[in-house]
């Protein structure tokens, strides 16, 4: 049945790697609950049923974006069946998991618009003819209010005002709407419907999953699920979660240069996490590359190296991560400038922000000032000091270790 020659005990280890509860008993007893549904479906020769929903807010994911659909394509390794849920209708709502504000709440179209890229983007990681993607509208615009009376039954305010982002919001005197409440019904019900043995999601998805999913299900007369919950990927900085609004991010669909570039300048501290929650290795393989290098016998900069290496061909080539190592060492080991960049034409009278902008080297003005009083914008080798003087003159101009741009 298994694809990876794995016994049951190697299983648990590999699909609770990564995994943060908060509360090492609870994340025993889903370590064992797990096992002992592990040797059941063993038994009853069928696979496990795993899901994870993802709403469709965005279409431009980064690496954050996949810690899940890693732990879904280990899942399928070990041949289990794998749901891939969009939350077309939950995405109505927004999830205020990780959030202490409302959420903006996204139109149909705009829903049906992220939808179409997200898949396509997930089957990057995940196996794409053994994935069911499934649309949560299908089953939750269906229920009645009567239905959401008998689900909201078994909830108290008090239990989602322990969460620390309503209670934030709650001491500040911030608003807190009551739709936002419905929101961790409206995914109980989700793995309920589909009648899954596991869901796979993040530290922001505790309250939704443990507490939510597991309660409903057991109301409604259905084995609760196993929750499977990942810690949070850090950004580029190595301190706080990736995002895109922080530009600590690692897009996927960026070029294997720039990915490998990205992944090279995350600190040493963060590489663990990395290891654990974006990569295609094994407890045994991670612990024998933390114990080089807690021993001395591997060099930060190699593992490192090596974990640049395996991100890449996890989203193009073998080939292509070899040659954007070498791109790496050329440019930035020897220091080299690359011999392909793309080319702007300097217009009379711009400024060192305006070409910054405007040749794609920064996302936004506020970026570039903050790049600039950094020491981090060269030209010709020559740090740049004020972004509002006149650029000085043509010439390879360096933005950071990674970006270049010919200024012609």
């Amino acid at each position: 049945m298994f694809e990876k020659n794995m016994n049951i005990d190697e299983q648990v280890d590999y699909l609770m790697q990564g995994t943060e509860f908060g509360d090492e008993t609870l994340k025993g007893a889903m370590a064992d609950e797990l096992r002992q549904r592990l040797m059941d479906v063993e038994r009853e020769g069928r696979p496990l049923r795993v899901y994870c929903g993802f709403d469709p807010r965005t279409g431009d994911l980064h690496l954050g974006h996949t810690v899940p659909m890693r732990k879904l394509r280990q899942f399928q390794e070990l041949g289990h069946e794998v749901v891939f849920l969009i939350g077309n209708y939950t995405s109505l709502i927004g999830d205020p998991s990780d959030k202490d504000e409302l959420r903006p709440q996204l139109t149909p179209q705009e829903i049906e618009q992220n939808a179409r890229t997200y898949a396509e983007q997930a089957y990057k990681i995940l196996d794409r003819d053994k994935t069911l993607i499934r649309y949560n509208a299908e089953w939750l615009s269906t229920l009645s209010f009567e239905d959401l009376i008998k689900l909201a039954s078994n909830f108290t305010i008090q239990q989602f005002l322990t969460r620390e982002n309503f209670r934030l919001r709650w001491d500040q005197g911030d608003p807190i709407f009551l739709h936002e409440t419905f929101y961790a019904l409206m995914q109980g019900y989700d793995a309920y419907t589909l009648g899954t043995d596991v869901q796979v999601g993040g530290t922001d998805q505790l309250f939704n999953i443990v507490t939510a999913a597991r309660k409903l299900m057991t109301f409604l007369g259905a084995k609760p699920n196993i929750a499977i919950i990942l810690g949070i990927l850090p950004g580029t900085d190595g301190e706080v979660k990736m995002s895109k609004s922080l530009g600590n991010h690692i897009p996927i669909l960026s070029t294997p240069e720039d990915m490998y570039g990205k992944v090279m300048s995350v600190p040493d501290k963060a590489m663990g996490d990395y290891f654990r929650l974006v990569t295609r290795w094994t407890p045994p393989e991670i612990s024998e590359l933390e114990d080089g290098l807690s021993n001395g016998s591997l060099h930060p900069r190699d593992v490192k190296m090596k974990l640049a290496r395996e991100i890449v061909e996890v989203f193009y080539t073998e080939a292509d991560a070899q040659d954007a190592q070498r791109a790496f060492v050329r440019v930035f080991q020897r220091g080299d400038v690359p011999e392909d960049m793309s080319e702007f034409v300097l217009q009379s009278g711009q400024t060192v922000l305006e070409v910054l902008v405007a040749g794609g080297l920064v996302s936004s003005k506020g970026e570039g000032r903050r790049l600039v009083a950094q020491n981090g914008v060269r030209l010709e080798g020559v740090t740049l000091k004020d972004p509002n003087q006149t650029f000085p003159h043509p010439g390879v101009l360096q933005v950071g270790k990674r970006r270049f741009l010919r200024v012609v």
